[in-house]
Parts: C-alpha cells; sequence; structure tokens
C-alpha cells in the first residue's frame, strides 16, 4: 500500500493539460521539414495548444518563418495563429505583419493586413483583405495579395494605390 500511495503523490503532482487540449507548449520553437528533409516553415511563438477533436493547432502571438529559394526567411507575425491538422494550412489573424528576408543588394519590402492564409509547403501566402506594402520610398495599398516566398514575389490584386516618396522628401 506504501508504493501505491507513493506512486499516486507522483501523479497527482503532474499538471494536467487544459481540457479538449492534447498538449500545450510555452515558448518554443518547431522547424517542420518538406518531403525532402528541407525546412519547409519555422514557428515560435509563446504559446501553443493542440486541440485533441480536430487535432489543430491555435497559437498565440506567433512568428511563421517561410524559406526561400536561397534559405534567407520571410517573417509572419500576428496577433494569433491556426494551423490545418494536417500542417496544409494556417491562418493568421489580427495585425498581421509580413516582411521579406534581408538580402544584399534586394529591396526590402513590408506589408501589413488584418488576415493572412498560409500554405508553408507551397512557401506561398495570401489575403482577400486591404493590404499595405511598403518599399524604400513607395507605399501601395490594395484589397487582396499574394506572396509567393519561393521567388519573392509579392503582387497586390485589385484596387492598388501607389504613392512614391522620393529620399529627397523623406
Amino acid at each position: 500500500s506504501g508504493w501505491q500511495a507513493w506512486n499516486n503523490r507522483e501523479q497527482a503532482a503532474l499538471p494536467q493539460a487544459e481540457a479538449g487540449h492534447d498538449y500545450v507548449l510555452h515558448d518554443f520553437q518547431i522547424i517542420a521539414l518538406d518531403a525532402q528533409g528541407k525546412e519547409s516553415v519555422t514557428l515560435r511563438a509563446p504559446l501553443l495548444t493542440r486541440n485533441s477533436g480536430d487535432e489543430t493547432l491555435d497559437i498565440t502571438r506567433p512568428l511563421f518563418l517561410l524559406p526561400d529559394a536561397n534559405g534567407a526567411h520571410w517573417q509572419l507575425a500576428a496577433a494569433t495563429g491556426w494551423v490545418s491538422a494536417d500542417g496544409d494550412q494556417m491562418l493568421l489573424r489580427g495585425g498581421v505583419k509580413g516582411d521579406s528576408p534581408a538580402i544584399a543588394g534586394a529591396t526590402p519590402t513590408t506589408f501589413r493586413s488584418d488576415t493572412l492564409t498560409v500554405y508553408p509547403r507551397r512557401s506561398l501566402a495570401e489575403t482577400s483583405d486591404a493590404v499595405e506594402m511598403t518599399q524604400p520610398g513607395l507605399v501601395q495599398q490594395g484589397v487582396g495579395m499574394r506572396v509567393d516566398a519561393t521567388t519573392n514575389t509579392l503582387s497586390l490584386l485589385s484596387q492598388v494605390k501607389t504613392r512614391y516618396e522620393p529620399s529627397t522628401a523623406r
């Protein structure tokens, strides 16, 4: 009976997962690989919960790093994130911020939107919401956007307005 009491004491001391969640991660980094063993996406966040019912992930303040063809990373951040059970789709919501890789000789590009859907295995991201895209000396606004991380291309899809700001005006 002493052995059983000792075992029960240790089990009671283990933290219990939140109801409806298989597991919870705090302050973590995950690197997902594609079929060839190359980095598909890296995720950093302060909190992730896996829903036991549908095996999806809910993420607080995610930072996704999507590699381009040369291994440099697009950075995508938001207030919340969701990942499908098979990892084929990620939804970012609330203050979505995207920054192009810092590559010597390439023009730095940033974009801001309310939502973004990411397809990490295809290195694509898109939204149908309003978007503001900036580069040094250039601000563009539009509705809808598509980002191809492999080719480092960002396309605004409709209602595009462009404002040129020469460096002498700044």
